[in-house]
């Protein structure tokens, strides 16, 4: 049934806001502080081809690096180490190449020395490559502060600075995540105002929100890695070996193809580290109760050429967490091999990740209740200490590009993952009264996901008619394996206020692991982006023709029960208008799919397909950068389909739709003070529905309004000490479609500081952070099915790291 008539115009938000807009802007103008390109930086560029030299150098100095190829083809530079301005070490890495280079606005551009120009010098300029959309190893420096990327990686746009991307973008650096101790990426973007982690920190799998849409929900993982799905661990990722956490906000179809399950609220995806530079660090730290965790970072450079690298991080941690009877232990083991020359590149990625937890932390399902009851004690768990989870994840990656002339690459990428996952555990415990009571059936479950992924295409630019395009077209192919078994044991009481603890139960694994289903996805996308005016305008324009098949089995038989193929082709719109060099307005249209559903037996018309859901996103926005501060501002609609039976009939006939203001700043408001946060203000509304009833209401887990303030101070009086705090808001979400029950909204403190130091001579890191530090018991997090999860209880992080 419909909604009735309302307004559908996408940007519709109330006046004051724009207010608060406007005055938060003003706020962020005052405390603008320039950065001069004559500030000393620490340089350690090894002698190397010139490209490559260049590209560390830029990384190295916070600079966006623009050249034409053929200036470097050929070209060799000297090592540069130690201290320098950077107009200064520049000038000595490019001494004897007869070249200059041009620093304006954070940009670094390289040109013929003037002595040495030729004729057509002016016209090299019109097809320019950057140096991290050369080198499949390369990233985007960091930004002023050091706590997010200049740039991002758009899946088929490549890698994108922040000023011309025309979505709503953040990446996080592994300095950040460094920093924050996060463990988890999903810990590490809790910190923005847009994402929202659902579930604990206790338990063996992460999901979380985007713009108010669930995503990494269910078996089918959903972050991306280096660009692509499926070969990022399915169920928990975690940081030590990601140099990049880049959060794509809205649907993004396009840009990476559809979410493996269907997301549409964003995207994340993680950038591998890399042996861009040499690093040798080890890391120590500990976690209250008593976990204990040491990682080892090496990175290294070789070859006549430095052609050759090698990036490996191995972590083991282990022991009792903060939560009542809750133990971990763990190990990763990620290699990154690259290799580079002149036209040629390729990356080799292989990772393991193996985690196992005892009294695994479960989020809590209400069951027949009128009203919610207060939040336990984060440190109680009602899990029995017997009931455990063990996940093991591997994983393959390798990726190449080609240059066939200087204006055209082919790449090719093919990758392969599995996971498994052994445990005994109640998947969500039942809430049953109001004085919390809890019904728990341990269950033995074992769960096997294997996913391959290949995608190969052409990056082409070139000028003409005096409009440079740069354009991609992508072939690619997800396929996913899902086999699970399932033995039930015998159902036990307990209290989320006074756990009970039973004897164990003897639950058998199960004998035969059926197959539950596979997905196949493939497609085909071209995408073109124009820069016209002097790049004063940018408009991306694209199209991915999207097949989905996915095959259900009968677990009894083992036979086909029912196949979904259907195919669909999803646009997308984005335009950039450089207002001028640090101001950029933008806008969006794009799309996100997820898999229509098969009729079930109760419908009239049972096993009919439904068409591929197509959810769609508007967006306007502004970024200003301030020179080390940047300040950026979006609205935002997103409407996503869903299906329901309507008089007999299974039909799309459901909606919901989320309207969005978005603000958010970071960097470095005044020497040594660096700032990150931001507000998210949502109406979240069912807009469509078979059920009349629910019309209007909220859906499940969102709230109206999410905030986020992290603040770092370098002590003045004392050299090398930090001081470090961080604010989350989280307003009320409702865990029913009925909006009957309500949990109320909350804020969390972190405290922490950090001292930088040398000891023996070695680079040393001491960091410190308490979380919770008020002990707030509050209902943290909903997830899309209606599980709730209580905050964390205050817990103490401390780790010590040093560089070799």
């Amino acid at each position: 049934m419909s909604a009735p008539k309302s307004s559908r115009f996408p940007f519709r938000l109330r006046l004051r806001r724009t207010a608060v807009f406007h005055a938060c802007a003003g706020l962020v103008l005052g405390l603008q502080l320039q950065l001069a390109a004559a500030q000393s930086v620490s340089f350690d560029v090894p002698a190397q081809p010139l490209a490559q030299a260049l590209s560390l150098f830029a990384r190295q100095a916070g600079l966006q690096l623009t050249y034409s190829s053929e200036l470097v083809q050929g070209r060799q530079a000297p090592a540069l180490n130690g201290s320098h301005d950077v107009r200064q070490g520049l000038a000595a890495l490019l001494q004897g190449s007869g070249l200059q280079g041009r620093i304006e606005g954070g940009t670094l551009t390289l040109l013929p020395a003037a002595a040495n120009a030729p004729e057509n010098a002016h016209r090299l300029s019109e097809i320019t490559v950057t140096a991290g959309d050369q080198y499949v190893s390369l990233l985007p420096a960091p930004y002023a502060g050091g706590q997010v990327a200049k740039g991002v990686r758009l899946g088929v746009l490549g890698n994108t600075g922040n000023m011309q991307a025309p979505f709503s973008t953040t990446s996080y650096t592994s300095e950040a995540v460094r920093n924050q101790q996060a463990g988890t990426i999903a810990e590490a973007v809790n910190r923005d105002p847009s994402v929202r982690y659902t579930v604990l920190p206790g338990g063996n799998v992460d999901n979380l929100y985007i713009r108010g849409f669930p995503i990494w929900e269910g078996n089918s993982g959903e972050i991306a890695f280096d660009g692509i799905y499926g070969i990022a661990p399915n169920y928990r990722v975690r940081t030590e070996y990601v140099d990049r956490i880049e959060v794509v906000k809205g649907p993004g179809a396009l840009l990476f193809g559809m979410s493996p399950n269907g997301s549409v609220g964003g995207v994340i995806n993680i950038a591998p580290k890399r042996a861009n530079e040499d690093v040798a660090r080890l890391t120590t730290g500990w976690t209250s109760d008593s976990l204990w965790r040491a990682h080892a970072d090496v990175g290294r450079r070789f070859g006549d050429e430095a052609q050759y690298g090698i990036r490996v991080n191995a972590s083991k941690y282990g022991g009792d967490t903060s939560m009542d009877h809750q133990s971990t232990d763990g190990h990763v083991l990620a290699v990154a091999l690259d290799y580079e020359v002149e036209r040629f590149r390729a990356t080799l990625d292989l990772l393991s990740q193996d985690e196992r937890i005892d009294g695994v932390g479960r989020p809590i399902m209400p069951t027949g209740l009128s009203s919610m009851p207060a939040a336990p004690d984060g440190i109680l768990n009602v899990t029995q200490p017997w009931e455990w989870s063990r996940n093991r994840e591997r994983a393959v990656l390798l990726r190449t590009e080609l240059d066939l002339t200087q204006q055209l690459t082919l790449f090719a990428n093919i990758g392969q993952s599995r996971a498994n996952v052994d445990r005994i555990y109640d998947s969500a415990p039942r809430l049953t009264s109001a004085a919390g009571a809890t019904s728990i059936t341990p269950t033995y479950a074992v769960f096997d996901v294997d996913r391959s992924t290949i995608d190969a295409g052409l990056r082409s630019r070139f000028a003409l008619a005096g409009v440079k395009h740069s354009v991609t077209l992508q072939l690619a192919s997800y396929r996913e394996d899902f086999h699970r078994a399932l033995q039930a044991g015998s159902a036990v009481a307990s209290n989320i206020y006074a756990p009970v603890a039973h004897a164990p139960q003897s639950i058998a694994r199960p004998s035969a692991i059926p197959r539950i289903h596979d997905n196949r996805n493939t497609s085909l996308a071209l995408v073109d982006t124009l820069s016209l005016l002097q790049d004063r305008l940018q408009l991306s324009l694209g199209l991915r023709h999207q097949a989905i098949k996915s095959t259900n089995y009968n677990v009894l038989t083992g036979g086909t029960a029912n196949v979904y193929d259907e195919s669909v082709t999803t646009p997308a719109v984005g335009v950039v208008w450089r207002q001028a060099p640090n101001w950029s307005l933008y806008a969006n249209y794009i799309e996100g799919l997820s898999k229509g559903d098969i009729a079930p037996p109760a419908a009239s018309n049972y096993g009919e397909v439904l068409r591929p859901y197509k959810s769609r996103q508007y967006e306007v926005g502004s970024k200003y950068d301030f020179g080390s501060f940047m300040a950026t501002a979006a609205l935002f609609s997103i409407e996503k389909p869903s299906g329901g039976l309507d008089q007999g009939v299974y039909k799309t006939n459901g909606e919901q739709r989320n309207l969005g203001m978005e603000l958010y700043a970071y960097g470095e408001a005044a020497r040594g003070l660096r700032l990150l946060g931001g507000v998210t203000w949502l109406k979240p509304e069912i807009t469509r529905s078979a059920t009349p009833a629910l019309v209007g209401n909220r859906p499940i887990g969102t709230s109206r309004l999410l905030a986020n303030l992290g603040v770092e101070w370098d002590v003045p009086a004392a050299e090398g000490l930090t001081l470090v705090g961080d604010l989350a808001y989280t307003g009320a979400q409702f865990v029913d479609q009925a909006n009957r029950l309500r949990i109320p909204g909350w804020t969390r403190t972190d405290l922490g500081l950090r001292y930088a130091t040398r000891i023996a001579g070695r680079k040393t890191t001491l960091r410190a952070t308490v979380q919770n530090v008020a002990d707030r018991k509050a209902w943290a997090g909903v997830t899309s099915w209606g599980a709730v999860s209580p905050m964390i209880p205050r817990t103490f992080v401390v780790s010590a790291s040093m560089d070799f």
